[in-house]
């Protein structure tokens, strides 16, 4: 386990811990949200300040130098990192929700999922043809909602596109869904189905 002191000006002291051993603090959750669905639950590193510091230092130091002005974040679970490595990286904010969910005039991708089919929408003048993207969600599964976020951006006007997920379930080929739509397909993890 790892140690946590506080110094003298009550700024956190955090060892350093590696991206697998976050890994192990993801939990699996076995026919959920339907059955034959494992799934990964993140909220359990999240929980860990150790763990959720490795994940937004991580994507800090791999996105900090490529330009990016915004990162969009999908409902729910991408809205959790996003924002703070947005901060880190002098980048913008911006949530991809359900629909209904935005106040102002919004686009919106629809969209096959592995149980089901969903849409998507940003607001419409969230990002632009000026704007380098990162599209960050906690899992590339089959990579439905992540093209559907790309298809959003190409959309909106972006001028580059990279993408990242803190899981990859490598069983479900989601990555060769989304070859060719954007500069970077990027997993911190990779995890079978059933691990």
């Amino acid at each position: 386990m790892f140690h946590v002191e506080h110094n003298k000006r009550n700024y956190i002291n955090y060892n350093v811990m590696n991206i697998e051993q976050v890994k192990n603090q993801i939990r699996n959750v076995p026919d959920f949200p339907i059955k034959g669905i494992q799934f990964k639950d993140i909220t359990t590193a999240l929980a860990d300040p150790e763990c959720l510091k490795c994940l937004r230092d991580e994507l800090v130091k791999r996105y900090k130098n490529k330009g990016i002005t915004k990162i969009l974040g999908i409902e729910s679970r991408g809205f959790i990192i996003a924002p703070a490595v947005a901060m880190e990286i002098g980048a913008g904010f911006v949530p991809i929700r359900k629909p209904g969910k935005l106040p102002a005039e919004t686009i919106e991708v629809s969209y096959q999922k592995e149980y089901g089919v969903d849409t998507i929408q940003m607001h419409k003048d969230a990002v632009n043809e000026n704007d380098i993207v990162l599209i960050h969600d906690d899992i590339l599964a089959t990579g439905g909602s992540m093209a559907a976020a790309i298809d959003l951006a190409k959309k909106a006007g972006a001028k580059k596109i990279y993408t990242n997920c803190l899981i990859e379930l490598v069983g479900l080929n989601g990555r060769k869904f989304l070859e060719n739509k954007t500069e970077e397909i990027d997993c911190l993890l990779q995890m079978e189905v059933n691990e």
